[in-house]
């Protein structure tokens, strides 16, 4: 069986879970607390010498970074394609995912968080100006873009890995307090993956590890 070491509110785990249920795939869960800093203890890092989370063993095959994951699992596991077979929509897809997984992401995960205020002595009030920022740049770009690429999913009118990033992104916007007021078509490209029973089961709150 498939084994994920994650953590229920990382967005990169979420995006994984999210393909993983639109796959169908069965998998062994295996909680990484990343607020206790589980990553980081002798027992983890000798599975992920990174520290970090998602990781995936697949029989033989362990490896992390959740892009590579998710490419790796539709590669393989080919029930559900989440690549479109068109060359200019494949390229419009991965556009979108690295605009996430490139741009944003970097920017504002956990770790970069705690450094702003653990190391840097930013405030609470900065660290999360700091996040807002990097969200709208991106999401003011992407709202252009889907503008151009979209039908009821980000790339046309079926599920593809773009929607997976998005997802977890707009989830990790809302817990910083922000709206998708100035960003239509991204609202409503999440609200209908929202409806899809793989997004729900993938959702942080659903998964055993979750916390009040």
């Amino acid at each position: 069986m498939l084994q994920l070491f994650g953590y229920w509110r990382s967005s990169a785990s979420y995006r994984v879970r999210i393909v993983m249920q639109l796959k169908g795939l069965d998998y062994e869960h295996h909680p990484v607390n990343l607020r206790q800093g589980e990553q980081r203890e002798k027992a983890y890092s000798r599975i992920n010498p990174q520290g970090l989370v998602p990781f995936l063993i697949d029989g033989d095959v362990q490896f992390g970074q959740s892009v590579a994951i998710m490419e790796y699992l539709d590669e393989t596991y080919p029930a559900y394609p989440l690549m479109p077979s068109a060359a200019q929509a494949r390229a419009r897809v991965r556009q979108i995912v690295n605009m996430i997984a490139c741009d944003t992401h970097p920017l504002d995960n956990l770790r970069v968080l705690n450094y702003l205020e653990q190391e840097l002595g930013l405030g609470k009030a900065q660290r999360d100006t700091w996040y807002r920022h990097w969200i709208d740049e991106t999401f003011t770009a992407l709202e252009q873009l889907l503008m151009t690429t979209a039908g009821v999913y980000c790339v046309g009118n079926e599920v593809t890995l773009a929607d997976c990033m998005l997802v977890p992104q707009v989830y990790n916007a809302r817990r910083y307090e922000m709206t998708l007021d100035d960003y239509p078509t991204i609202a409503r490209i999440v609200a209908n993956c929202e409806q899809l029973q793989a997004f729900i089961k993938a959702a942080p709150e659903q998964q055993p590890d979750a916390q009040g």
